[in-house]
């Protein structure tokens, strides 16, 4: 089998449609995304009156003129995996003023996005041969999982082993506690718990048997994250990092021994690894630039992965 594994695309819809093409890209069975597929701000488009219209991405505010202009900074905002809405001064300060009217509204926006996603994935992949697994993160929330379901040629992993091709992918998108406090965290004991309540269901021999599980083994380099200080800014200019992956995880991989386990979470921290007689790899993230960096990955049943590459694009 010879799949390509993406993750951590926080809403980008650049890289949505380059993981869609990945596929037939790259010649392979299934494409794997392995979490944190939605944008984590909203960015009010407000208008001014007339056609003049302001935004501010990046701390940057942009005066706008007429609907071309709108709809091309709107367009960049999705490319980056924010979720853009029109608006008017009142209404942006009636939702300032009212934290849940604000979290309600990128609900919705996120939602949309998804199921736009899902539509789209249905269409690009209908009349192909190529199957697409997808698991939620740590980020996602937990209702986005009711939206994959819905979808005819894409498969929520959460939870779940799915079967491909004589291989079963166990998969799981939570992770051990962040300083984000995101919506598919918990300490190690309970995530130890969930890992094993998943890995059980694995009928499959370790050499068929592949494990997603969105936080990487801790203490293997593909966690190495940047320290922060007590306020949460970059320790050292971010050049001071530190392991901060799950030994929940790292005892499932080194209990079972799977051929291979495909691990996101970490943006910074590319690259692969092994733990005894199995593959670990993190593909790392460059969402905000468009870029989607993955791995294409051949097994063939027997006790190592065959071959594999990382990539971007």
């Amino acid at each position: 089998m010879k799949l390509f594994f993406a993750t951590d695309i926080h809403g980008s819809e650049t890289c949505w449609r380059k993981f869609l093409n990945s596929g037939p890209h790259y010649g392979v069975d299934a494409i794997v995304l392995g979490g944190d597929m939605t944008g984590k701000a909203l960015v009010p488009v407000i208008h001014d009156g007339g056609e003049s219209w302001h935004a501010t991405l990046l701390e940057n505010r942009q005066e706008l003129v007429g609907e071309e202009q709108v709809r091309e900074f709107e367009e960049a905002v999705i490319r980056r995996g924010y979720y853009p809405f029109r608006t008017n001064p009142e209404a942006v300060r009636s939702l300032h003023e009212n934290e849940a009217h604000w979290h309600g509204l990128f609900e919705e926006k996120m939602l949309e996005t998804v199921e736009k996603w899902m539509d789209l994935a249905d269409e690009r992949l209908a009349g192909t041969d190529i199957a697409c697994l997808v698991c939620p993160g740590n980020d996602d929330q937990l209702e986005v999982d009711d939206v994959i379901r819905k979808a005819k040629h894409v498969t929520l992993g959460e939870g779940r082993i799915v079967e491909l091709d004589g291989f079963q992918i166990a998969s799981t998108g939570w992770a051990n506690i962040t300083p984000w406090n995101t919506y598919r965290e918990e300490e190690e004991p309970e995530l130890a718990a969930r890992l094993a309540a998943v890995v059980d269901q694995v009928t499959a021999p370790p050499e068929r048997t592949i494990f997603s599980f969105h936080c990487p083994p801790f203490g293997t380099g593909l966690d190495d994250a940047p320290e922060l200080t007590e306020d949460m800014r970059l320790k050292d200019a971010g050049h001071s990092t530190r392991p901060v992956g799950s030994t929940a995880v790292r005892e499932a991989i080194e209990r079972f021994q799977p051929a291979l386990s495909l691990h996101g979470h970490i943006h910074e921290a590319r690259g692969s690894m092994r733990l005894g007689r199995t593959l670990c790899i993190n593909p790392g993230s460059s969402y905000e630039q468009g870029q989607l960096l993955g791995a294409v990955i051949e097994l063939d049943g027997k006790n190592k992965v065959k071959k594999f590459v990382l990539t971007s694009g």
